[in-house]
């Protein structure tokens, strides 16, 4: 029997409502080291309030969250998760920054505000760029890249603070779907060979359902959690999306 990795992140009967409106109901469940999880699930099920709850950006109502051994209360390495907004290579196409200087900050969440960057701060800034494949990049303005080559700058501002999770909100919005195949090899590198626990929300049942070793399906309360397989399940589709739903493959 294999033994399993160490638990990351925890969720126990946790519950979050906006004006009294339930958005999230009795969630538990465990993401543990090496996971590449993808959460999927309507317009509004609560896939993005669900990371923002976890990050802490937003209090559950009920139930309890550890991250690394830690409650939430108590967690102060906040380094250790990074996290890549919804649109966020949409809402900054036109910042006047070149590549270097916004994977650059993504340093700040090791370091805090205010603090010099050493040697080893620029250092680890490379080689998040490295990672990312955009060096090449490296003074180039964001506004002058593509959707995908942009997604991979935030990604790698987020690499930037060495998380240990990586959290991803809709990856692929603004990404070609020719350059999709490309970006999802990606993540994969990123989650088998430096060995990075990956969150990740997703629309596309068929590449959440092909492209991760775990899913999450959400509909305010948890539909299904497990193997991939269990996506392509008509009642669970059924009970996220209603009747008549199904997937439409894109071959990747």
């Amino acid at each position: 029997m294999h033994k399993l990795e160490e638990p990351y992140i925890e969720l126990n009967n946790v519950s979050f409502s906006y004006d009294h409106n339930p958005v999230l109901e009795n969630l538990t469940f465990i993401i543990r080291k090496g996971e590449y999880l993808g959460i999927i699930g309507p317009n509004g099920g609560g896939k993005t309030t669900l990371v923002k709850v976890i990050l802490g950006l937003l209090h559950p109502a009920t139930g309890s969250i550890t991250l690394f051994g830690k409650d939430w209360h108590d967690f102060k390495d906040k380094h250790r998760i990074g996290y890549v907004p919804q649109r966020v290579t949409q809402n900054d196409r036109e910042f006047p920054a070149t590549v270097f200087e916004v994977v650059r900050t993504g340093r700040v969440a090791r370091l805090g505000f205010f603090q010099r960057l050493t040697k080893k701060d620029n250092e680890a800034v490379e080689r998040a760029m490295e990672i990312a494949g955009i060096a090449k990049y490296r003074d180039t303005l964001i506004g002058n890249l593509s959707g995908g080559e942009r997604q991979r700058v935030f990604i790698a501002r987020a690499l930037a603070s060495e998380p240990d999770v990586l959290i991803l909100d809709e990856p692929t919005v603004g990404v070609d779907i020719g350059a999709q195949k490309v970006f999802y090899e990606f993540l994969s590198s990123l989650n088998k060979e430096h060995n990075l626990t990956i969150l990740f929300i997703s629309h596309d049942v068929d590449a959440v359902s092909q492209e991760t070793n775990t899913v999450l399906c959400l509909n305010k309360t948890m539909v299904c959690h497990g193997l991939p397989g269990d996506l392509l399940n008509e009642h669970v589709l059924e009970s996220l999306y209603g009747k008549h739903s199904q997937i439409v493959n894109h071959n990747h």
